[in-house]
């Protein structure tokens, strides 16, 4: 009786809520910042300093200070993200730093996967390649922003070039890392087709997307999505 009442509960359920509302603009909010950090940021790399990039002209400051005073907002948005949610933090990090035995073949048909969709099996709310760039990309953000303060800090000396270096190379990774999260979270790969609605559009996807993602979750998800007609809440 408990199989038929989740098989009906299933066929009902058309979508899923993936996140809610203030996870949503946290991440608005960040990624809007890291944008602008990135792109300023290879801007000055290229040696465009001398020259206003397109973005520094509609913000009426040169890329540099536009540069920094982003950096600072990413910084700031970060800060207040560990503190408005300290009671995630632990579950999220050791979410994000499990890897169990057997989801090792997740990784092995994972590159065929992102066009036919056929996933390997994985337990937890993030996938094990999300895993990966939860732990990749926020510590190198939090060596950029770092580093980046402490060029604003210190003015010459060997101390500044080690920063400055430190800063220079970690932007390599980092930029390719979000290079490839926007790549998956955008929808274009066919494996990944629909999974941008999880952050857009009141975080809600079709209970389809979310099973090929994320099987378990969705699994659990779905056991304790409301009875239609009881309402969600963003």
């Amino acid at each position: 009786m408990a199989t038929d009442h989740r098989r009906k509960r299933a066929a009902t359920v058309e979508v899923v809520q993936r996140y809610r509302r203030p996870a949503r603009w946290f991440h608005a909010g960040i990624y809007v910042s890291v944008l602008i950090v990135a792109f300023t940021g290879w801007w000055l790399l290229a040696g465009q300093e001398g020259r206003a990039s397109p973005l520094a002209v509609l913000a009426g400051m040169p890329d540099i200070s536009l540069h920094k005073l982003v950096g600072w907002i990413l910084a700031g948005l970060g800060l207040a993200g560990v503190l408005a949610g300290a009671r995630g933090v632990p579950s999220f990090v050791s979410e994000s730093a499990r890897l169990r035995r057997s989801e090792l073949g997740w990784f092995v048909r994972w590159p065929a996967a992102v066009f036919t969709g056929r996933f390997g099996w994985h337990q937890g709310r993030f996938d094990p390649g999300q895993r990966f760039l939860n732990i990749t990309l926020i510590l190198g953000l939090v060596v950029l922003v770092g580093t980046g303060a402490g060029l604003v800090a210190v003015h010459g000396g060997p101390t500044f070039v080690v920063l400055a270096l430190v800063h220079k190379w970690t932007t390599y990774p980092v930029t390719g890392l979000i290079a490839g999260h926007i790549l998956v979270a955008s929808g274009v790969l066919p494996g990944y087709r629909g999974v941008w609605r999880s952050m857009h559009f009141g975080g809600r996807l079709h209970a389809s997307v979310a099973r090929r993602l994320w099987p378990a979750w969705s699994r659990d998800s779905l056991e304790r999505q409301p009875e239609p007609g009881e309402g969600t809440h963003d």
